[in-house]
């Protein structure tokens, strides 16, 4: 079951939250990355609600400081809230966010069913972020994040990463 995203931005702070990146895959907006879950102002401070892409992940605390140092920048206090629940899902990154994958040389993820077939090595499905070819297999469950897989194409023979599907 994938749990639909809910936020509540207040439009006038999407600016300097879509300037915030994932520390890991630095192309990626923690907005189009769909960690963002809250974001209104309240008094004189901005309240900000993010959830973690997986329990215990490491860039959790350099996103908040990021996200505090972007609203610093605009004369703004703010301060970061975790909220581990519901749990993130891949399917909270956006359209744009995947694009910004791929053109990274990062796999985007498959719906659930296609992910646990191509990380079985049941089906060849995963696409090469340099050639297009599906013509893939999983070298590695762990690519440079544990959110990753490391793949290679067998037809241009190059190594990507694949995030994986999760829910």
């Amino acid at each position: 079951m994938t749990i639909k995203l809910k936020q509540h931005i207040d439009p006038s702070l999407t600016p300097v939250l879509e300037e915030v990146y994932d520390p890991e895959i630095p192309v990626l907006s923690l907005m189009d990355m769909g960690v963002v879950r809250y974001a209104q102002i309240i008094g004189d401070k901005v309240h900000i609600k993010i959830t973690p892409t997986y329990s215990g992940c490491p860039a959790m605390d350099v996103m908040a400081e990021d996200i505090v140092k972007a609203f610093a920048e605009k004369n703004m206090d703010a301060e970061v809230e975790l909220v581990l629940s519901p749990a993130w899902t891949t399917d909270w990154i956006t359209e744009r966010g995947k694009k910004a994958l791929e053109k990274y040389g990062i796999a985007a993820p498959l719906e659930e069913k296609l992910d646990k077939a191509a990380l079985l090595g049941n089906e060849k499905i995963v696409r090469c972020t340099h050639c297009g070819s599906t013509n893939t297999k999983m070298i590695s469950q762990f690519g440079s994040t544990a959110c990753k897989a490391l793949f290679q194409c067998d037809d241009c023979q190059e190594p990507f990463d694949y995030f994986k599907c999760l829910k």
